[in-house]
């Protein structure tokens, strides 16, 4: 199955495309991403789109720190609610083993592994994305990411003992490599990552409050630990995807996903879920928002969730919710402050 990460990912590109003056719509559109999909930054997509987003990004605009200059504009929140418990972890050595084991939630394409020998800690992060594309904007954007939450964890005057690429040094710019990471950068490296003294891993985390630990450890354990959280979550927006098309069935599911049925069933078996559970919630959501719209009628509802029939969709509104599509939409209508009050709308409550 092909490696999947958020939308999160490329949280800043926007932005760092307008200050470079190169358009981000035709780049976006060329690695098969949705532009307005950047509004949405749990949503997953193929890692490899961005990869490949990424070096045409950093050709197009002529910079090739373009992956250095993204993770600038990141923020620690930009992990989701995995930054929660990183941020409450006592010491940066348990925060980087929680980042590490829970990679999968926000980033399935990369493998942190942390190995300590002689007083050295050595931090190595290996991009997978499942296919061969160009990889060196995707490496550097993480390997600068995992620099600045150390920064973060240590203080400003931190400094690693190194800092190390796979791929040759850019041809040109080496002023971002020295103003992020200093005079110990290495390219040509046997691996990609950062160098530090292992003694660093032991400092406690200023950011940590112990008397939140319980609460974000029960937050932790919600998580799982397998990949097949994420493999639901690929499953679920790949049927919202999908349903419009009329082309939603679990096979073509699973091949959006770089799978097979069988695979992506024994993954979402061991979660309790099945394709047909994931397909209905996945309609309860979207019919709960569309039928409160009512600039759409029952019928293009009805065939935006691929159902055959006006009728069948009217049933199966029915067996969810407990009245029709009609009398929803009816109470969503009555539910609407009268015009002229300070009152927001207010979503109507299933029966």
């Amino acid at each position: 199955m092909k490696p999947l990460a958020r939308y999160a990912s490329l949280n800043g590109y926007l932005d760092l495309c307008r200050s470079l003056r190169i358009d981000p719509v035709p780049l976006l559109k060329g690695a098969g991403l949705d532009p307005a999909g950047l509004g949405l930054q749990d949503r997953w997509i193929p890692a490899a789109a961005i990869a490949k987003v990424l070096e045409d990004s950093a050709a197009l605009s002529g910079c090739e720190d373009f992956g250095l200059r993204l993770a600038e504009r990141r923020q620690f929140s930009n992990l989701g609610p995995l930054s929660l418990v990183v941020r409450e972890e006592s010491d940066i050595r348990q925060a980087l083993r929680i980042l590490s084991r829970y990679q999968h939630m926000y980033n399935e394409a990369l493998n942190t592994r942390i190995t300590e020998l002689n007083d050295i800690a050595t931090i190595r992060i290996e991009p997978d994305l499942g296919e061969p594309v160009d990889v060196r904007q995707f490496t550097e954007l993480a390997v600068a990411i995992t620099h600045r939450l150390l920064v973060g964890f240590l203080g400003a005057r931190w400094r690693p003992l190194a800092v190390c690429f796979t791929h040759p040094a850019p041809t040109t710019q080496m002023g971002t490599h020295r103003h992020l990471f200093g005079p110990v950068v290495n390219f040509d490296h046997d691996f990609s990552g950062i160098v530090l003294v292992a003694s660093d891993l032991d400092a406690p985390n200023r950011m940590s409050d112990p008397l939140l630990q319980p609460y974000t450890q029960q937050l932790l354990d919600s998580f799982g630990s397998p990949n097949d959280v994420t493999i639901a979550g690929g499953v679920r927006e790949s049927i919202e995807l999908l349903l419009p098309t009329g082309r939603c069935s679990a096979e073509q599911v699973a091949r959006s996903l770089g799978s097979d049925r069988r695979t992506v069933h024994n993954h979402l078996a061991r979660t309790g879920e099945s394709y047909s559970s994931i397909l209905n919630s996945t309609r309860a959501d979207l019919a709960e928002r569309m039928v409160g719209n009512s600039g759409q009628t029952f019928t293009e509802i009805a065939d935006l969730l691929s159902f055959s029939a006006r009728s069948n969709f009217s049933r199966w509104f029915h067996r969810q919710f407990g009245c029709s599509p009609r009398q929803w939409r009816a109470r969503q209508h009555n539910a609407q402050p009268a015009q002229g009050t300070d009152h927001h709308p207010r979503r109507a409550r299933r029966p």
